[in-house]
């Protein structure tokens, strides 16, 4: 199927088990004692790259090889899929889908596209498809992170280095899926800075995915899922609960020490696992979500002016081990680039263009010359207004929900099956 004006269509979900340096110094540590239940852990969004490290090598120490991994990331998953309201996987019907606007341009077309993921809550996105070729083909989710709008380049999916990546991922054959974040762009209807926002993000992901799945002609063994800064924690979270997603390469995000800077990444206690039946209270990092993707192919995309400054002495070890546990250690790779800043710019394009079409099998010399240049010039960046699904002539329909309470309130009341999900098996 391709994605065309005033088409609209529904998507019936599928089953799926859900998802040298300062550690030289730490490694030969002591094991400590237990966490204490009232442990306030990570407290702020920042602990600190000491604290970090220290912690990441205590939790090195809780496992020593496969079985002992598995039952670590097994208590991570479960924590975080209850955590997120997601285990069971709430039954939220149908997906529906309307496309309200369709652009042919220089190899790929763009759909505006909505995505009704509950009944009443409506997520607005783009689809790029490529022109030439035949299916099925492999599929990208691009989650878009915590960039505002300027005079000149749009916020969220609209800005520019969104657009970039994602028509020049088509023009090198694949499906590529931009959406908004709860509160950005279109999708108003809730505010972004609440707790809640990483459930529903997370759920949101799943769902748009279960559509793609269902309607476009895509290859169910060949999703991945990318994004910077926040869009980077929706990809290790989505990835982490669905094995779907195949490979993955969060950029400027995973860290030790950083566990992100809003509410929509950090304000629920995903990072700290109660004592259970299976086992005492756990502390945990965004670089064990990462590692929750293990053996699945998986890129890190790491600079020395954020928090991924430490990534090949501190995050990209203890991944490393992950795999090599799991039987994959080449599986996992970074590009660090020390001298550059927070963003998704050019030099990370390149990096992620390159590790995808290579774990995708997409046309890299569509996307890259020879000595590896992005080849963006037949890249059209539309503007704002030819991008939006919702306009005068495709307004919201009457049903849609209205405020932060009423959205949460819709998704609490969700059927949920009484047995829940398995954890996933990976790829």
């Amino acid at each position: 199927m391709r994605f065309t004006p005033t088409s609209s269509c529904t998507a019936a979900r599928r089953r799926f088990a859900p998802a040298v340096g300062i550690v030289a110094l730490l490694l030969s540590a002591a094991p400590t004692a237990p966490i204490a239940q009232d442990d306030p852990w990570p407290g702020p969004h920042d602990v600190g790259d000491a604290a970090g490290a220290q912690a990441l090598t205590e939790a090195r120490q809780t496992w020593s090889d496969r079985a002992s991994w598995e039952a670590r990331s097994g208590r991570l998953r479960r924590h975080l899929a209850k955590t997120l309201q997601l285990d069971p996987f709430p039954a939220a019907g149908e997906v529906g889908i309307e496309a309200t606007g369709r652009r042919e341009l220089d190899g790929y077309s763009v759909a505006n596209v909505r995505f009704e993921t509950l009944p009443g809550l409506f997520v607005h996105a783009n689809v790029y498809e490529p022109t030439v070729g035949e299916g099925p083909r492999p599929l990208i989710l691009r989650s878009h992170g915590h960039f505002r709008g300027t005079d000149t380049d749009p916020e969220g999916r609209f800005q520019g280095d969104v657009q970039r990546l994602a028509g020049l991922l088509a023009r090198g054959g694949a499906v590529v899926i931009t959406w908004d974040m709860m509160g950005w762009g279109e999708s108003q209807q809730v505010t972004h800075r609440r707790p809640e926002t990483t459930a529903l993000q997370t759920f949101n992901t799943m769902r748009i995915l279960d559509a793609a799945l269902g309607h476009l002609d895509v290859d169910p063994d060949r999703v991945a899922m990318t994004g910077s800064s926040g869009g980077g924690t929706q990809t290790f979270l989505a990835t982490a609960l669905d094995p779907r997603i195949g490979v993955c390469a969060p950029v400027v995000m995973v860290s030790a020490h950083f566990f992100g800077g809003c509410d929509c990444e950090s304000g629920l206690p995903i990072h700290a696992v109660p004592e259970d039946a299976q086992g005492p209270r756990l502390r945990t990092s965004n670089v064990e979500f990462a590692a929750l993707a293990a053996p699945r192919p998986q890129l890190l995309v790491s600079v020395g002016g954020d928090w991924t400054r430490n990534t090949p002495e501190v995050e990209l070890p203890y991944l490393r081990d992950v795999y090599r546990a799991l039987g994959a250690p080449d599986a996992v790779g970074n590009a660090h680039l020390a001298d550059e800043q927070h963003d998704y710019g050019p030099s990370k394009r390149r990096a992620v263009v390159a590790f995808l079409a290579e774990e995708l099998s997409l046309d890299r010399p569509a996307m890259l010359s020879p000595k590896g240049a992005l080849r963006e010039t037949p890249v059209t960046v539309l503007g704002r207004a030819d991008l939006v699904a919702t306009t005068l002539s495709h307004p919201l329909p009457e049903r849609a929900l209205d405020g932060d309470d009423a959205v949460w309130k819709a998704f609490l009341e969700l059927e949920r099956p009484s047995k829940p999900a398995e954890a996933p098996t990976g790829r």
